[in-house]
């Protein structure tokens, strides 16, 4: 006969069966337990950028269980560029991802995470150019995330007011902007501007600058042969052009403005023309703007007759540092933002140009960003900025560019002897006769 056994013993025997439960059940969930970490990434303060990766962040975490905090990066991308080389070479592990320049790849290679064991193919649905781009001895060092390339913006009610048709060449938009911008001013609108554009010392001026040089037949400053081209007459006319705008069309503070500098005066409705990335469209479509529905886009002038439009190849892409402590979660996050779904919310809601080619032909990213069906030929044939012929020493090229316009731009020097200073520093940059 059995007798029943003690209560303390049957108490044993029910803690044992819990463990042994709890412990099948951590065997079932255990992975995504121990997963769960803590990733930091810096992913962009212009415009929406913060808030866009904010609320994706925060899918990702519900979905995962893994927490992720956001790094605020200064808005100018120079500023950003120098921080991120800061704490690269001293192999912080205070961010896991970045988001990286179109240029940045090449200059940041040796501290940053090959992505192709992560990827699973994924690449092969971006843009094989930026692909291209951010593939560096045979590693893939970021995912593309969206594309950019100039756009002009102009106010469609203002154009048909004067009977104007959007602007093909540089003088045209120069002649319209001051017929706008005097006949506006004379009716009572004493603020209005002809023309904004990033026109402050960084890297932003480097690329409206560019535009206007290529338009000119200019060349790309150093050829992808690595043949600096920069003191040419292309060049001469382009920023001779520029510089006439400054106190005429452009206000003088246009010498200090930045991508939301120029946006936050189009969108008040004091500027006739806006040179711009095509993140600003949404903006200004939004419920709040006072020129909702006012605004058109349209590729950027050509230099001249001769001469043809221009607009520089933008974008940004994620990376992994290569000093992150969980490099393969950081790396499941980076293909999570770079996705079709998060990709169609940011272009859908933000205008963010998606690196994903099957996207356009996605009727409800067209119907908001209608300018897709127009201007893809403007995205896809973008001009590149002279960064892989320059390789590691793009950044001094770039700072010797950009710093040559400015001075050109604020009057300090003629156009001429700046383009033969400019040529001269950057065979300084390069050293001999290869950029290498």
């Amino acid at each position: 006969m059995a007798w029943p056994q003690p209560i303390n013993t049957m108490k044993h025997q029910y803690k044992l069966l819990l463990r042994a439960a709890l412990g099948a059940i951590a065997l079932v969930l255990g992975s995504s337990v121990a997963a769960a970490a803590t990733l930091t990434i810096s992913c962009g303060s212009v415009g929406p950028d913060f808030e866009f990766c904010k609320k994706a962040a925060q899918t990702w975490s519900k979905q995962t269980g893994n927490e992720v905090k956001l790094f605020n990066a200064p808005q100018s991308s120079t500023d950003t560029l120098g921080l991120i080389r800061q704490m690269l070479s001293a192999k912080s592990a205070e961010v896991d991802v970045f988001a990286v320049d179109v240029v940045w790849p090449g200059v940041l290679a040796d501290d940053l995470v090959d992505l192709k064991p992560y990827s699973k193919g994924a690449e092969a649905r971006h843009f094989s150019a930026i692909v291209a781009n951010n593939t560096v001895d045979g590693k893939l060092l970021a995912m593309p995330w969206f594309a950019d390339a100039g756009l002009l913006y102009f106010r469609k009610d203002l154009l048909d007011k004067y009977g104007l048709k959007p602007p093909t060449t540089w003088a045209e938009l120069s002649e319209q902007a001051k017929q706008v911008q005097d006949g506006e001013r004379a009716a009572g609108n004493k603020g209005m501007q002809g023309f904004v554009f990033q026109g402050k010392a960084y890297e932003g001026l480097g690329c409206n600058a560019l535009e206007w040089i290529n338009s000119y037949n200019g060349g790309s400053v150093v050829e992808p042969d690595g043949k600096i081209s920069i003191n040419n007459p292309g060049a001469l006319a382009a920023l001779t052009m520029a510089h006439s705008w400054i106190g005429t069309i452009a206000p003088q503070g246009v010498l200090n403005y930045g991508e939301e500098d120029a946006r936050a005066v189009f969108q008040k409705g004091e500027a006739v023309f806006m040179r711009n990335w095509p993140y600003a469209w949404g903006l200004s479509q939004a419920k709040d703007s006072v020129i909702a529905d006012k605004v058109g886009i349209a590729p950027l002038p050509a230099g001249s007759a001769e001469g043809h439009p221009a607009a520089t190849l933008g974008g940004w892409s994620l990376a992994v540092s290569k000093y992150s402590k969980n490099p393969a979660l950081a790396a499941a996050f980076v293909m999570y933002l770079t996705s079709s779904e998060v990709q169609k919310d940011r272009s859908i809601n933000g205008s963010y140009n998606p690196t994903l080619t099957d996207l356009y032909k996605d009727p409800e990213v067209l119907i908001k960003n209608p300018f897709y069906r127009r201007l893809y030929k403007v995205f896809t044939n973008a001009v590149p900025r002279p960064a892989t012929a320059t390789g590691a020493r793009y950044p001094e090229v770039s700072n010797a560019f950009w710093h040559a316009v400015h001075d050109v731009l604020s009057g300090k020097k003629d156009a001429k002897p700046s383009l033969a200073e400019l040529e001269g520093k950057l065979k300084q940059i390069r050293r001999g006769e290869t950029w290498q």
